[in-house]
């Protein structure tokens, strides 16, 4: 009798370490799904690594976001401006067999404050994106402005185009951690496809560009040739919130520390229509 009851007592004192241990490895896994969900949580509210474009087209992880290199900055700017004001009256070749047989552009319409509307071409459009949301709309409007109806005409007698002959862009300055200005002088220079008149119109602009966040197009496959240029325009993180008219005291083209000065001394944010 005396061994039945120890028998007994051993079994059960087993099943309690057993119940014991069974119970600390559920709550272990406890502890790591909920240590690993809050891994996710990180994941997935971690700003996505910021990546510079070289000069020589190379990626690299960049540490500091705020970070750009200099000639990416410029290369930006003269990317942007060229294609916000050259309309030639037809798409973007996306095919090989439209370089020979452009499409025609039809232009994307731009409400006016009085309430009609203009038209500005479809890469100016696209480039539009490079510019800060608050900015956008209002440049888009005076784009709209500049732009003669004759870029969309059918009758060659009468249509236009348009180029942006870029002389020179200045270095990058830095104004602020992650916001630079930069010069720009530049013609705009008009042209009737029949008889090749001109009028070239002085482009001289000062940038203020400043870095923005990136996020890639989340269905890439299924994107249109339209929403793949737009992210496209994106992607060097760079945008630009405001234009200036650039201030040129000599002849040549040329400033100098005080000429500068003196330009910064008697510029305004209201100095180029938005």
């Amino acid at each position: 009798m005396v061994r039945l009851l120890e028998k007994r007592q051993t079994i059960a004192s087993v099943l309690t370490l057993f119940a014991i241990a069974t119970f600390g490895l559920h709550l272990l896994v406890l502890f790591l799904f909920l240590l690993q969900g809050l891994n996710i949580r990180q994941l997935s509210v971690r700003k996505a690594p910021n990546f510079v474009q070289l000069i020589d087209g190379k990626a690299v992880a960049n540490i500091d976001d705020l970070a750009r290199e200099p000639e990416a900055i410029r290369q930006f700017i003269s990317k942007t401006m060229i294609s916000m004001f050259s309309w030639s009256g037809n798409l973007p070749p996306q095919r090989i067999e439209e370089v020979a047989n452009p499409k025609p552009d039809l232009g994307i319409v731009i409400p006016t404050p009085q309430g009609g509307s203009q038209k500005v071409s479809t890469s100016s459009w696209i480039a539009s994106f490079a510019l800060s949301e608050d900015f956008r709309k209002g440049f888009l409007r005076t784009v709209a402005e500049m732009t003669p109806p004759e870029v969309f005409s059918e009758d060659p007698k009468l249509a236009m185009t348009s180029e942006l002959v870029i002389k020179r862009v200045d270095p990058p300055k830095q104004i602020a951690p992650g916001k630079w200005q930069v010069g720009m002088v530049a013609d705009l220079i008009q042209q009737n496809r029949v008889g090749g008149a001109k009028v070239i119109t002085p482009f001289n602009k000062d940038f203020l560009i400043r870095a923005a966040d990136y996020f890639g197009n989340p269905q890439a496959g299924n994107s249109t040739d339209l929403q793949k240029a737009i992210y496209s325009v994106r992607a060097d993180k760079l945008e630009i919130y405001e234009i200036r008219n650039l201030c040129l005291l000599d002849g040549n083209n040329n400033l100098n520390q005080n000429n500068l000065t003196q330009c910064g001394a008697g510029q305004t944010s209201d100095s180029f229509i938005r």
